[in-house]
C-alpha cells in the first residue's frame, strides 16, 4: 500500500487464492506478532489512550488496532479454521509527500483440495482453509501485513500517521482501523492471483477464483478464457473490466448511486459524443440536466497552454466570460484555476489533463467560494478539442451526469474494476473502479467518504467474497 496526500491504498504486488462458503457463525482471526524486540508491535514508547484504544505503549495500541479490524471481520466471515495473519511494523519507503502505508496479501494458496468449488484453480489459503474446513497448512499464517512504522514522522508524510484510536475521528490522519478492513480484505480474497501486468497465471499456470468473475467488454470474454496478451490488454483497458458475480451484481442497485460524470460534445458532429470525466470535490455538483455552453480554450502562457494560476488577462476574460473554460492542468491547484476562471465569469471549466492516461481521475481541492461546476478530461480528449478550436471551430458541449448509469457500473449494472491505462502495479484489476459513488472499501485510494463497512447498503466488499466462495 503506498499513500501520497491522498492516501492511495494499493495491495501486495505478490498475492495469491479464493473459495466458497459455509453458513458457521463467525470466523477467528489471529494477529501473529512477527516484530522484534522494541520494536513495531513491542514498541515501548508510552503513549495516552485514545479514541477507545486503551493501549499505553505505542506497540499496544498498534496491536489492539490490528485484533479490531480482525475481529470486525471475524464478525462477518464463516471459517471453523482460525486464520492467521503474519503482522509487522518497518520502516518503508516515504518521503515529505508520499509514502508506502504498508501491504497485505495471502502468504498461502491452495488448488485442487477436497471441496474446490473449481478443479485446476488458485483459491487464497485462508479460503481453502474454509471450504476443506480443516487447516491445509499446518498452522501457518495465511495472510501477511506490514506497515510503515515511520508514517507521521520528519520526512514522512509528516503530520500525516496513523490514527490508532478505535471511533473513527482521524481528523486528517490515517485511520489505521479502516486501512487494515482494506487491507485484509486483500488477504481474504479479494486480489487477483493473475499477473494483470504480463497475463500470466500464477505457477503452474492455473488460473485463480478471481479470474471466472472478470468480463472483459470489449472482447466480452472471462479472464480465466483469455490468453496471456489478452488479458494484459484488459488489464488497461478503462472502465470496460466488470465483475460478473451474482451476489455483487445483485447488490449494486442497493449500494452505488445514480450518475456518472460525463462531458457530452454535441457539436461540431466529427467530434460528438460521450467523454469520461472526472468530477471536482469542490464547486457546483455535477447534475442530470446538466450545464451546456461553448467551450472557450485558455492561453496565458507562451507556448499556448493556458493555466490560469493567475487572474485572467482582459483577453482571456471575454474569451471565457458566459462559456465552459478548457484549461491546462499544471503548476498550481485545480481550485486556484478553478476560481480564477470563475472570476472571469466563466459558467463551468474543463481541466485538460497533462499526461496520458485514462480514466480521468477527479479534481482534488476545496474552496466554498467557487460556486461553478468542474471535470477533468483526458489529454487525448483534449487534445481533439483543442485541434478544433485551433482551427477556429466552435465546440459545445453538456458538463453533467449520465443518470441512465449507475456510478461505479455498466449498463447492466456490473460493478466496474479499476484498470487504468497505464497499468498501476498493486492497484490495477484488484480493487474496485474509482467512479463508483458512494466510495468503496476496496478503491485503490482512501477517502473520507469510506466507511467502516465492509457489507451493503455502504459496501460492496463481502458481497464479492461471497462470489468467491466465502
Amino acid at each position: 500500500m503506498t499513500a501520497n496526500k491522498q492516501f492511495a491504498l494499493t495491495a501486495l504486488a505478490c498475492l495469491l487464492g479464493g473459495a466458497p462458503l459455509v453458513a458457521n457463525a463467525a470466523a477467528t482471526i489471529i494477529v501473529v506478532n512477527a516484530d522484534g524486540p522494541g520494536e513495531g508491535f513491542n514498541d515501548p514508547t508510552p503513549v495516552a489512550p485514545i479514541g477507545g484504544n486503551s493501549g499505553t505503549t505505542l506497540g499496544q495500541q498498534r496491536l489492539i488496532a490490528f485484533q479490531t479490524a480482525a475481529d470486525l471481520w471475524g464478525a462477518k466471515l464463516n471459517s471453523a479454521v482460525p486464520i492467521r495473519i503474519k503482522s509487522n511494523f518497518d520502516p518503508l519507503t516515504c518521503d515529505a509527500n508520499s509514502a508506502t502505508l504498508g501491504a497485505a496479501g495471502p502468504l498461502e494458496v491452495g488448488s485442487d483440495f477436497r471441496g474446490a468449488p473449481r478443479r485446476g484453480t488458485w483459491y487464497h489459503g485462508a479460503l481453502a482453509n474454509k471450504i476443506i474446513g480443516t487447516d491445509d497448512f499446518a498452522g501457518r499464517p495465511v495472510i501477511q501485513a506490514r506497515f510503515n512504522s515511520n508514517l507521521g514522522t520528519e520526512n514522512c508524510l509528516a503530520g500525516g500517521g496513523f490514527y490508532l484510536g478505535l471511533d473513527g475521528q482521524h481528523n486528517g490522519k490515517t485511520d489505521l482501523v479502516g486501512v487494515l478492513l482494506h487491507e485484509f480484505g486483500h488477504g481474504l480474497g479479494f486480489s487477483n492471483l493473475t499477473n494483470g501486468q504480463t497475463g500470466r497465471r500464477l505457477s503452474t499456470g492455473k488460473p485463480s477464483a478471481w479470474d471466472y468473475h472478470m468480463l472483459d467488454l470489449t472482447t466480452n470474454k472471462l479472464w480465466s478464457a483469455m490468453t496471456d496478451a489478452e488479458r494484459k490488454a484488459s488489464g488497461i483497458n478503462s472502465r470496460n473490466l466488470v465483475w460478473v458475480g451474482a451476489n455483487v451484481t445483485r447488490e449494486v442497485p442497493n449500494v452505488l448511486r445514480n450518475g456518472v460524470p460525463q462531458l457530452r460534445i454535441t457539436a461540431p458532429l466529427t467530434l460528438a459524443g460521450n467523454l469520461l470525466a472526472g468530477a471536482a470535490d469542490f464547486g457546483a455538483p455535477l447534475t442530470a440536466s446538466g450545464l451546456s455552453g461553448t467551450i472557450a480554450k485558455l492561453s496565458d502562457q507562451a507556448d499556448g497552454t493556458g493555466l490560469a494560476c493567475t487572474p485572467l488577462t482582459a483577453a482571456n476574460a471575454v474569451a471565457v466570460q458566459g462559456k465552459l473554460a478548457l484549461i491546462d492542468r499544471g503548476t498550481c491547484t485545480f481550485s486556484i484555476k478553478v476560481k480564477n476562471a470563475q472570476d472571469a465569469g466563466a459558467i463551468g471549466v474543463i481541466i485538460a489533463d497533462n499526461v496520458a492516461g485514462s480514466p480521468p481521475p477527479g479534481l482534488a481541492g476545496s474552496d466554498p467560494t467557487i460556486t461553478i461546476p468542474a471535470a477533468r478530461i483526458t489529454k487525448a480528449d483534449a487534445d481533439r478539442i483543442k485541434t478544433r478550436l485551433n482551427s477556429a471551430g466552435a465546440v459545445k458541449a453538456t458538463l453533467g451526469l449520465n443518470n441512465n448509469l449507475r456510478a461505479g457500473a455498466d449498463t447492466q449494472g456490473r460493478v466496474m474494476m479499476f484498470t487504468p491505462n497505464p497499468y498501476q502495479p498493486g492497484s490495477s484489476v484488484s480493487h474496485f473502479d474509482t467512479s463508483a459513488k458512494p466510495d468503496l472499501l476496496m478503491e485503490p485510494q482512501d477517502t473520507e467518504e469510506v466507511k467502516r463497512s465492509v457489507d451493503t447498503p455502504q459496501d460492496l466488499t463481502y458481497p464479492l467474497l461471497r462470489d468467491l466462495g466465502w
